[in-house]
């Protein structure tokens, strides 16, 4: 055979490999579309990965410090608190404005109080006890909550009728730890040092646990009372509450 009679033999070979190649293609193309159609229908997680990410929770508006109060009174509220100069203010007002304090309406049961008049622990701790304990003395269950994700400063207080039940803040070191740990703390993993405990001697990823406490503040909020980002939106927007300065 010579090299004349070689050029169509290698010419229809070459046909062949493409036509072959092509059908391979238009084959996996179409399985592949019928599995991800198939997907689709199923339930559980392969469908669930097609499903739109649920935003809302991450969007809604939180505060860095609140208190949660069990009553259903304002006006007990603000009494107990001192306020003045009490005016009407919506949530969204509260959240958009600078007040010093806002009563927020009631809400299962509970009364939510945000503002930068609430004291902060890594200011002054001390401060922070005896305001919540002349509050509980007043009002009875009081608890309060506090995440500074920027420094990882973090706090939780549970008193009912002028008696801490549990506390602990952390600001850089361990500022306040009373009370037994709460099953919600536990189911949590939520870690709380002792007083003389300093993060030098600490086992690696010391920042990781500040970090992570902070960032479940509002999760313990959750399972003790409330987190303020879970209430109703149309509450945040008609509901009105009352705003004022100590």
């Amino acid at each position: 055979m010579n090299t004349g009679d070689l050029i169509p033999i290698t010419l229809l070979l070459l046909l062949a490999g493409a036509f072959v190649t092509g059908a391979l293609v238009v084959v996996f193309a179409v399985r592949w579309q019928r599995m991800h159609r198939a997907l689709d229908r199923l339930p559980g997680e392969a469908s669930l990965r097609f499903e739109k990410p649920a935003i809302a929770a991450a969007l809604a508006p939180r505060p860095s410090s609140w208190l949660a109060i069990r009553s259903r009174s304002l006006q007990a509220v603000e009494s107990a608190l001192g306020l003045h100069n009490p005016k009407p203010c919506t949530w969204s007002e509260s959240l958009a404005g600078d007040q010093k304090l806002f009563i927020a309406p009631p809400w299962n049961g509970w009364i939510l109080v945000i503002g930068s008049g609430l004291p902060d622990p890594a200011d002054d701790v001390d401060l922070c006890f005896r305001f919540l304990l002349d509050l509980s003395h007043k009002l009875g269950q009081v608890q309060f909550f506090n995440a500074n994700l920027a420094l990882g400063h973090h706090a939780w207080a549970q008193l009912n009728s002028g008696r801490v039940i549990r506390a602990y803040a952390w600001a850089g070191q361990t500022l306040w730890n009373q009370g037994i740990k709460t099953p919600s703390e536990l189911q949590l993993g939520m870690k709380c040092f002792a007083y003389c405990e300093r993060p030098s001697i600490l086992p690696a990823g010391f920042s990781e646990i500040i970090v992570a406490n902070t960032e479940k503040v509002p999760l313990l909020a959750a399972h003790w009372s409330l987190d303020p980002a879970g209430i109703d939106e149309q509450l945040l927007e008609q509901a009105s509450g009352i705003a004022g300065d100590l």
